[in-house]
């Protein structure tokens, strides 16, 4: 594998970024290059601070071999092969093009890949060919866990009284490289659309309120994910908190310095981040979902930035699937779940999923038993249908959609509409890249040949459904959610 590497490397296209030469592997017209540096590696010294450039290079960098995803431990099958590559020097971008010219100026779709912020990679990602439908793909990785956004005490004194949501910036960086580079590769800088799923939409989300963010992107595209998922923000000093116990768990007092914290190895962090209870978050497993108010990146919480439209005004494509994850606590605190999150509406909410005194849970054909209807909708449905309605109501083009297809003998679940995304669709199946692919080049899903997607609007609440059988426009995507308002 080295050796086709670097038999790839020897005969493929170089091209000049500001930080020195690349040489990709051809593709037609156009190439694909892995494992360009975005940024310095975060390592030793560099740990917890905010990415710098990398030293620069003169001789042609081989960008044709996989890269190390940042360090992680497994969730699953699903990041097994990341969690076993894990290395802290991580802060890589990939690339397909599909016309290698600086004068292509091709629209730019950049992924945030999702995982919970702990979780996941960018590798793989440029294999797709929706590149041949006339868009650059880049893909990019950022620091997970720990290691991307825990706050401390002495990293805040150490640098200038914020710290933590590293692996935040490091998108930024990555953003800004697109900008200040992509036209090399035969994208416009100007038709920047940053897009993920989960946490990746949730980090797509936080940099739409960013204002250092703003100016790199024109559009956006937010899959199952907005800024916390209706959680709270954490402040400043609680992250401190959270940041503590880890160090403590970790075997660190809670005094220990900035070098004490460096010097921990990745091995005992990832495991000391791993379950870490947060004071007030009920699903530990959101430890790193739950937005950070640092002072640096996130300047205010989201809610207050939302509230104030105080966020990008590009035209935004966001939307869930009908099946996501299920409710922490399972039936058991279903009740307890509504009371809290619909406060004056839980008499009603209750009545709705069957859970008032002496009710039946109510179960949905499509959406799933009570818990899954009610999951999905505090942390998904909900979030998403108050974003778009807060955006459409400032005059920003809104798309909104619900994706509800498997294919034969599948079924729905968290990340299911990827496949969807990232190749264009099989007989029978519903024509998602194509919509995606229409909007990364005019901001507008809609074109010849597709059914009519209706924008956002506060009245109509227009969305598009994809379902098992057809595409097809529909009103309002879960009324419950009137009775809940958190963004």
């Amino acid at each position: 594998m080295i050796a086709l590497a670097l038999a790839l490397a020897a005969a493929g296209p170089v091209v000049a970024t500001d930080d020195g030469p690349v040489r990709g592997e051809a593709d037609g017209a156009g190439a694909v290059f892995r494992r360009i540096p975005y940024a310095a590696p975060p390592v030793g010294a560099r740990r917890w601070r905010p990415p710098a450039r990398p030293a620069r290079w003169t001789t042609p960098r081989a960008a044709v071999a996989e890269h190390a995803a940042c360090p992680q431990t497994m969730s699953g099958e699903w990041n097994r092969r990341a969690a076993e590559s894990g290395d802290e020097d991580c802060l890589f971008l990939d690339i397909r093009t599909p016309r290698l010219a600086p004068d292509a100026r091709l629209p730019v779709m950049v992924w945030i890949h999702g995982g919970s912020n702990r979780a996941g990679s960018g590798g793989g990602t440029v294999e797709s060919r929706i590149t041949d439908q006339g868009i650059v793909l880049v893909s990019i990785q950022y620091r997970l866990g720990a290691l991307g956004f825990l706050s401390h005490p002495a990293l805040t004194r150490e640098q200038g009284g914020t710290s933590g949501n590293y692996g935040l910036m490091d998108q930024q960086a990555a953003l800004d490289w697109v900008r200040r580079n992509i036209a090399a590769f035969g994208g416009d800088p100007a038709r920047v659309t940053i897009a993920g799923e989960s946490a990746g939409a949730q980090d797509v989300g936080l940099h739409r309120l960013a204002p250092a963010s703003q100016a790199l992107f024109a559009r956006a595209i937010a899959e199952s994910g907005t800024p916390g998922f209706g959680v709270p923000a954490r402040s400043l000093r609680q992250n401190e908190v959270v940041g503590t116990i880890i160090a403590r768990r970790a075997g660190l007092s809670d005094r220990a310095s900035a070098a004490a914290l460096r010097a921990v190895p990745v091995a005992r962090l990832l495991a000391a981040d791993q379950g870490t209870a947060v004071p007030g978050l009920a699903d530990a497993s959101f430890i790193w979902l739950q937005a950070v108010v640092d002072g640096r990146f996130l300047r205010e919480a989201p809610a207050t930035a939302i509230a104030a439209g105080r966020f990008h005004r590009g035209p935004l494509l966001i939307g869930v699937n009908a099946r996501e994850l299920t409710l922490h606590g399972g039936l058991p605190a279903a009740a307890d779940t509504v009371r809290r999150e619909f406060g004056a509406g839980a008499p009603r909410a209750l009545a709705f999923y069957g859970l008032q005194p002496g009710g039946t849970p109510i179960d949905d054909p499509r959406l799933g038993d009570v818990t899954l209807q009610l999951a999905n909708d505090l942390t998904f449905r909900c979030p998403t249908i108050a974003i778009s309605a807060a955006n459409a109501a400032r005059g920003v083009p809104v798309f909104q959609y619900q994706f509800d297809y498997a294919p034969p003998g599948g079924s729905v679940s968290h990340a299911s509409e990827l496949a969807s995304v990232f190749a264009l669709p099989a007989p029978g199946a519903p024509p998602v890249a194509h919509y995606w692919l229409n909007f990364v080049k005019t901001g507008d899903p809609n074109g010849a040949g597709l059914p009519r997607w209706p924008a956002y609007d506060v009245k109509t609440r227009a969305y598009l459904s994809f379902g098992q059988t057809q595409t097809t426009a529909r009103a309002d995507l879960r009324p419950i959610c009137a009775l809940r308002s958190a963004p």
